[in-house]
């Protein structure tokens, strides 16, 4: 199959998807960290999706959509930067292909739009981590865990709530750590929606 995975730089799922045999490429503005320059279109997506794909994968930012930036969202609708978010997003949801799977935490599209097909966890899929993943699916099953194991006890701060461990443990650049594709997920995401028996 062509596949396109957009507003992706870790090549995570590109790289599980060319092992399957599929020609897959990633796409963002970023170059690549994946080591494979030569799958990596480093362009605005919007033109790629007028062309024909089997398959679309897509992880659309989500600076402005999380809620765990919700006391920044008044700034950011009235300075149009959510709205902006949206429209990008929305971009995927309305694609014209048969299979399109989009990648979000958790935020405001599951009212602007609707609400995600599934929500996933990274222990689900042999990485000890938490991190809530939702998933709004078109013509693809929902991904099944494929190794639950035991995410660490989360950190507790000053205010009483708590946080993931991980989330500030990840070093220097923490909104670009905690977008990446953990390796279970991505190898899931591969083998379900672009395996043998599909």
């Amino acid at each position: 199959m062509k596949i396109l995975v957009a507003c992706e730089e870790s090549q995570a799922v590109t790289i599980e998807l060319r092992k399957l045999g599929h020609e897959a490429y990633s796409c963002d503005i970023e170059p690549c960290s994946g080591g494979h320059p030569e799958w990596h279109l480093q362009e605005d997506v919007t033109p790629l999706l007028k062309q024909r794909w089997d398959m679309v994968i897509a992880f659309p930012p989500c600076t402005h959509l999380a809620t765990s930036g919700a006391k920044h969202f008044a700034q950011k609708r009235a300075d149009g930067r959510q709205q902006q978010g949206i429209d990008f997003f929305m971009l995927f949801a309305n694609l014209d292909c048969e299979k399109v799977a989009i990648e979000n935490p958790v935020g405001i599209m599951s009212t602007e739009w609707r609400k995600p097909n599934q929500i996933i966890n990274p222990y689900q899929f042999g990485d000890p981590y938490e991190k809530k993943t939702c998933l709004w699916l078109k013509g693809l099953p929902h991904l099944q865990p494929t190794n639950i194991v035991e995410p660490p006890p989360r950190q507790v701060l000053s205010s009483g709530k708590t946080i993931p461990f991980w989330y500030s443990n990840c070093g220097g650049n923490r909104a670009k750590a905690r977008s990446k594709t953990f390796p279970g997920i991505a190898k899931a995401m591969a083998e379900q929606w672009a395996g043998n028996n599909t």
